[in-house]
């Protein structure tokens, strides 16, 4: 059965701003029929990286918040951390991410809780039984909650073309160890014909993985 979408504009004026119309439009797609009551409610976010502006300013999360704890619901800000070097890396580094882009307690009415914990090494197995993966690692506050709510902005992506809520759960709520399973099929490959020997990808690599033999990058795939 093909899902019903449910879109609003963003023309506003005093009496009708963008968070009433975000409020509006959850309640009209049937955010009340939910059971909410006394469960632990996992709203799947982006942060942002350090430098991104493209993210979900927290006025918006915080209204999602509010409406799952008028409905009864344990509402937790949450994401993976990243598998990639970055300041999403570690929850002690995702957590400042978080908190520098204004994802306070204060701002938006509870808790930011780095599902797949300090390293990235806490994780449930999910049984599938899937084609490409049997049991994906998922972060374990993800794989433990009630509910899962995703919020996401769309985004332009290399390989998919856009990422929306697809890709933040699908690949967002994989752990450090899940995410390196989902990425081991997909490896990058050096063109020795048009490699000049430069050095900058040894230089950016953040697995420290590449070296220069006789003037040309070599992958360390180990």
């Amino acid at each position: 059965m093909a899902s019903k979408v449910f879109y609003t504009d963003l023309r506003t004026d005093p009496d009708h701003h963008l968070l009433y119309k975000l409020e509006k439009l959850v309640r009209k797609a049937g955010i009340g029929n939910i059971d909410f009551n006394g469960k632990f409610t996992a709203i799947k976010i982006h942060f942002g990286e350090i430098g991104n502006m493209a993210y979900l300013r927290p006025d918006y999360a915080a209204v999602i918040v509010r409406i799952i704890k008028e409905l009864g619901g344990k509402p937790f800000l949450t994401d993976c951390n990243t598998l990639y070097k970055g300041w999403r890396s570690n929850a002690i580094d995702h957590q400042d991410t978080a908190m520098k882009h204004g994802y306070t307690p204060f701002a938006v009415g509870t808790q930011v809780v780095i599902a797949d914990g300090l390293k990235g090494l806490d994780y449930v197995e999910v049984p599938i039984d899937g084609e490409y993966c049997k049991a994906p690692k998922i972060g374990a506050a993800i794989a433990e909650a009630d509910i899962i709510v995703s919020i996401n902005h769309v985004k332009g992506h290399e390989m998919t073309g856009l990422g929306g809520a697809m890709k933040n759960l699908g690949m967002g709520c994989g752990s450090v160890a899940g995410k390196k399973e989902m990425h081991s099929a997909s490896k990058p490959r050096i063109d020795t014909e048009s490699c000049r020997g430069c050095s900058l990808c040894v230089k950016n690599c953040a697995s420290h993985a590449i070296s220069l033999v006789d003037r040309k990058a070599v992958i360390d795939y180990n």
